[in-house]
C-alpha cells in the first residue's frame, strides 16, 4: 500500500470535493447534530432526491430532538410513511428520547457514546462527530467501501468480516490530520462515491472527467473497476402471498396497527392473513367468515355482520422487500355500520383521516386508488 497515496489521499479529496462536490443539499453546513442526525437516518437506503423532498418537511413538523421525543409514536410512522425501512423511524423516535433523558437533549460528541444510542451504527456515529463536532472519526458506508476497495485493490468479499475490519483500519489511516477539515472531508467521501465512483457508471469509465485516483487506483490500473469491490452472489429472494381485509363502512375503513417488530412495524395497514410461500395466485374466493378467521383475531372475528354488498375480490398487489417479494390479494368488504372491536390495534378511520396515518407505501397506493385518500385531508 502505497504511503504517498494514504498521506495525499483526503488532500486529493478535498481539492475535488471543491471543484465537483455536491452543494446546496439542505443538511449540509449544518453543526446542528440532530439535523446531521436526522439527514443521516434518513439517507440511508433512501435517494437523494427523495430525501431533498422528505427532509425539510421532518424538520419542519420536527425541529429539534425535545420535539420529536415529545411526539408520539403514531405521529412520527405519519411523517415517515413512504420512506421505507421503517424500522429507522422507531428508532428515530427512541433515540431521540435517549438522547432527551441521557444528555439532557443534547448529542455527545465522542463517536463511542453516539454508537451507544439506538439505530446509530459506527458510520453514522462517524458522520456525526466529524460534520457537527470536527471530531476525526471515519465513515464507512457502501459508497466509501466501494471507493476503497477499488482503489486500493481489495479483492476479497466486502461482506467479510475481516475484509470489513481491513476496510474500517484503512478509513481510518486515510483521515486529514487536521480536526477543522473533517466535515469538508466527510462530505467529499461521501459525494465522491455517490457521484463519480459509482457502482456501474464510474467516470474512469466514461472519460467525461479526470479522475483525481487514476494513476493511483488498482482497479483503474488492472481493468478491475467493474469488478471490485467483489459481493456475495445471492440467493434469490423468496415470494410468499397474503389475503388482505379492505373493510368500508360509509366513510370508514377498518386499519390494523402493525406489531412494532412485525414489517412495517408501527405503521396501520390493513388486516391481514399469515404469509405463506407463493406457489401461484389464489384461484379460488373466499367467503367472508373464512376471510375473518385469516386475517382477524380469533377473539375478535365476527360470527355475523350485516353487509352492504357481497365479499369482492380486489386488486393483487406485488411488493418488493430488499430480500423478499409479497403478493397481497385484497378482498373488499362493505358492511353496515363499524364494528365495535374493542381493540387498540382494529380502529375504524374517517377517510378524511387516512392521511394522518403512517401507511405503508403499497397500501397507500390502493386506498389513493380507490379514491379514499384525497390530497390536503
Amino acid at each position: 500500500m502505497s504511503k504517498a497515496l494514504i498521506t495525499s489521499f483526503s488532500k486529493k479529496l478535498i481539492a475535488w470535493h471543491g471543484l465537483h462536490g455536491r452543494a446546496g443539499l439542505p443538511w449540509q453546513n449544518n453543526l446542528d447534530p440532530y439535523a446531521v442526525w436526522v439527514s443521516e437516518i434518513m439517507l440511508q437506503q433512501t435517494q437523494v432526491a427523495t430525501v431533498l423532498e422528505r427532509y425539510p418537511r421532518f424538520m419542519k413538523r420536527f425541529p429539534t430532538v425535545k420535539q420529536l421525543a415529545a411526539a408520539s409514536m403514531d405521529e412520527v410512522m405519519a411523517e415517515w410513511a413512504g420512506l421505507g425501512y421503517y424500522s429507522r423511524a422507531r428508532n428515530l423516535h427512541a433515540c431521540a428520547v435517549q438522547v432527551v433523558e441521557r444528555f439532557a437533549g443534547k448529542f455527545p460528541n465522542d463517536p463511542v457514546l453516539l454508537e451507544q444510542l439506538k439505530g446509530i451504527g459506527r458510520s453514522t456515529a462517524g458522520a456525526i462527530a466529524a460534520f457537527a463536532f470536527h471530531v476525526r472519526a471515519p465513515i464507512l458506508d457502501a459508497n466509501v467501501k466501494r471507493v476503497l476497495a477499488r482503489i486500493f485493490a481489495i479483492e476479497d468479499p466486502i461482506e467479510e468480516k475481516a475484509v470489513n475490519d481491513r476496510l474500517w483500519n484503512l478509513a481510518g489511516e486515510l483521515l486529514p490530520s487536521q480536526a477543522k477539515d473533517m466535515p469538508t472531508y466527510t462530505q467529499a467521501l461521501m459525494d465522491f462515491g455517490a457521484t463519480w465512483c459509482t457502482s456501474r457508471g464510474p467516470v474512469c469509465l466514461s472519460n467525461n472527467h479526470q479522475c483525481p485516483f487514476s494513476k493511483d487506483c488498482q482497479a483503474n490500473l488492472s481493468d478491475q473497476v467493474l469488478i471490485l469491490p467483489r459481493k456475495r452472489i445471492k440467493a434469490k429472494s423468496p415470494e410468499f402471498n397474503c389475503d388482505m381485509l379492505l373493510m368500508r363502512s360509509g366513510n370508514w375503513v377498518l386499519l390494523q396497527k402493525r406489531p412494532s417488530k412485525a414489517i412495517w412495524g408501527g405503521l396501520w395497514s390493513l388486516p391481514e392473513s399469515s404469509w405463506s410461500a407463493r406457489a401461484g395466485a389464489r384461484t379460488n374466493d373466499l367467503q367472508s367468515q373464512e376471510l375473518f378467521a385469516l386475517t382477524l383475531p380469533d377473539s375478535l372475528a365476527p360470527q355475523s355482520l350485516k353487509t352492504t354488498e357481497p365479499l369482492k375480490r380486489g386488486p393483487q398487489i406485488k411488493h418488493v422487500f430488499t430480500h423478499r417479494r409479497l403478493w397481497m390479494q385484497i378482498w373488499e368488504l362493505s358492511v353496515a355500520k363499524p364494528i365495535e372491536w374493542g381493540d387498540a390495534d382494529l380502529q375504524w378511520v374517517s377517510l378524511r383521516q387516512l392521511g394522518q396515518y403512517g401507511l405503508p407505501q403499497p397500501i397507500k397506493v390502493l386506498l389513493q386508488g380507490l379514491s379514499l385518500i384525497r390530497d390536503g385531508v
